[in-house]
């Protein structure tokens, strides 16, 4: 990363974007012992086996797998999930479009900039990165552009392997729209706490706030469902103190995007049982008016900087 820069000046490598997304993640990946071919972070509460979100049934503690509930728990009320999961949605669509968007966006600059390493060498990324002084002029769409850019193959890579892993285990509980809703204001959350308390003059970019965001999320599901979360907790911990520890990396946008995504998860499964498309409807509504009047009051703050 590069000193803060002066808006009109040539482009420079984002002085906040990380070298790397998310580091580490929980244990060796489990799969559902009744589909081996999917990825699971649950387990049933009763024989502790991993289970993918189909196999999983509510009981009167926790989830339990479909095998304990024929065995014990005959009279147990037949679960659905905590948000929304239906057949159509057991498939990670969403993950795998994110990724596919994110990928083809940092082929693209690379393209442009004649370089798979100084991809961000171009007028091209200097116009989607966020700069909040630029966003604070009219260049509103940065908020959501920097999130679809990445700096060098090594920062895709880490934030396009966290967000596979998460994405296959998470979206299949919330459903695809509340997936993808989660992943934007996640984005939206980072931005806006870039705008926040980032340099001004500082350019970022990266999928690392969303990411963050899918993390809290996940911690959020594993309280739900009573689940251990101490493997989520571990995770989130060990990528906030390397958010501190590592030069170039913007904490505050992925503190951001872990604030805004456990907030609206938390929205999403604690809202009364009654009118509970309404309650999540409005919920996320909330979120997202509450992050566009941060994003714009601080433009406003700014414009004098730059006018």
């Amino acid at each position: 990363m590069t000193a803060p820069q002066q808006p009109g000046q040539p482009s420079q490598p984002p002085s906040s974007i990380p070298p790397a997304g998310p580091i580490g993640g929980p244990a060796a990946p489990a799969y559902c012992v009744r589909h081996p071919d999917r990825q699971t972070a649950l387990r049933c509460s009763r024989c502790d086996r991993p289970a993918c979100p189909e196999c999983l049934r509510e009981a009167s503690v926790g989830y339990q797998c479909v095998d304990c509930v024929k065995s014990g728990q005959k009279g147990v009320r037949r679960a659905r999930p905590t948000a929304v999961s239906t057949a159509s949605a057991r498939r990670p669509v969403v993950t795998s479009v994110l990724v596919g968007l994110n990928v083809a966006m940092y082929a693209l600059t690379a393209v442009i900039a004649n370089s798979p390493i100084q991809n961000y060498q171009s007028t091209f990324f200097e116009r989607l990165e966020l700069v909040p002084v630029f966003v604070a002029t009219g260049s509103w769409w940065e908020v959501v552009t920097s999130g679809f850019l990445h700096l060098g193959p090594l920062h895709i890579a880490m934030n396009m392997v966290a967000l596979w892993v998460i994405g296959r285990s998470l979206e299949p509980m919330l459903g695809r729209t509340r997936f993808i809703v989660l992943y934007l204001l996640s984005m939206l959350g980072g931005s806006a706490s870039v705008m926040l308390f980032a340099s001004p003059f500082s350019g970022v970019a990266g999928a690392s706030g969303a990411v963050f965001g899918l993390m809290g999320s996940l911690l959020v599901v594993a309280l739900k469902l009573r689940q251990n979360p101490g493997s989520v907790i571990s995770w989130i911990a060990i990528n906030v103190v390397l958010s501190f520890a590592i030069p170039n990396i913007s904490w505050v946008g992925h503190l951001g995007g872990l604030a805004a995504g456990m907030l609206f998860t938390a929205l999403l499964l604690y809202t009364p049982r009654s009118s509970r498309l309404a309650w999540q409807v409005g919920s996320g509504l909330v979120v997202f008016v509450l992050l566009v009047a941060a994003i714009a009051s601080r433009a406003f703050v700014l414009a004098p900087l730059v006018s």
